[in-house]
């Protein structure tokens, strides 16, 4: 089986091969350059276009996440809104729901996560901070004390002067040490938005508006109607007349409105009242409606469920 003719000894190549006292180079994947050298490849803390957009008072259209999946959240980030909540008060998340569903909304950076909190305490903000959400939503804020109180739980102690309570610790928020940056300016690239949703709240709303750090108010329609005492009618002329009084407000402390409304027309509403970000409808409720509504089409028996007008949920 062996070659014993001519030509079947070594070529000239692999002799010099051989002889060479380095191998040829080989050529290298640009990405793999790029990785592995220290001079080029840098992990930066990613800038928050989300609160940028609250700033420059850029118009936002989100929906509200309340599956608690990570597979339907890919849905949504597919479906081309700005902003989607992923809400820890009313759904059945936990922080590794949240996690993924995080990692999900990554890979769509035109489609924002704001994670909702439970309740705006100070260890479970950092929980949400450390699994790499950039934007907190924080119920039922009802005075300028807690509102400030809330800042210093984003915030990490810096040197100045606006103070910070956020535990340092390496987790998913700095990809465990990879953006390198990130304790200089996770303070900047962070975004507070507190709920003003009862009679106390609008009382204190101006100044809950004015503290510095607070990024976004949001109105929540369905606890502000029932606490004026029109349960389930956010559609009510009265609480409509204090939701645009509420935005008008908002707006002049130089802050970014925003709320939550299923009914097209109040939402093209308050767009117009200059309301910044604006979700306008919520995932479970959409598919309760279009599947009650495909199986009322075909099944007597069955009645499609109708919202009335103005109504949240």
């Amino acid at each position: 089986g062996g070659c014993w003719g001519r030509g079947c000894g070594p070529s000239s190549e692999a002799l010099r091969f051989a002889t060479s006292p380095e191998p040829p180079s080989r050529p290298q994947h640009p990405v793999s350059r790029v990785a592995f050298n220290e001079r080029n490849f840098a992990m930066n803390t990613p800038v928050n276009l989300f609160k940028q957009a609250l700033q420059n008072k850029q118009p936002q259209i989100g929906l509200w996440m309340g599956l608690a999946s990570d597979y339907s959240a890919e849905i949504c980030a597919l479906a081309g809104f700005d902003w989607l909540v992923i809400d820890g008060e009313h759904s059945p998340n936990n922080l590794s729901s949240i996690m993924a569903q995080l990692k999900t909304l990554a890979a769509y950076p035109g489609s924002h996560a704001v994670c909702r909190v439970p309740v705006g305490e100070t260890a479970l903000i950092k929980q949400y901070l450390d699994l790499g959400a950039q934007n907190i939503l924080v119920p039922m804020v009802d005075t300028p004390e807690q509102a400030a109180q809330l800042v210093q739980a984003m915030r990490y102690p810096q040197d100045d002067g606006q103070g910070g309570v956020r535990g340092m610790a390496g987790a998913r928020a700095s990809r465990w040490g990879h953006y390198t940056d990130y304790f200089q300016r996770a303070n900047e690239e962070v975004c507070l938005i507190v709920q003003v949703e009862s009679l106390e709240a609008l009382k204190n709303l101006d100044a809950i508006a004015n503290t510095p750090g607070v990024d976004g108010v949001f109105i929540g329609p369905a606890d502000l109607s029932a606490s004026m005492g029109h349960v389930g009618n956010a559609a009510h002329p009265d609480v409509q007349a204090t939701i645009a009084d509420a935005i008008a407000r908002i707006l002049k402390a130089g802050k970014a409105p925003g709320i939550l409304t299923p009914d097209r027309q109040l939402a093209a509403q308050y767009l117009k009242l200059g309301a910044v970000f604006v979700a306008v409808g919520l995932d479970t409720q959409i598919l309760m409606r279009h599947t009650t509504e495909l199986a009322a089409h075909f099944k007597s028996e069955v009645t499609a469920a109708v919202p009335a007008k103005g109504s949240t949920y």
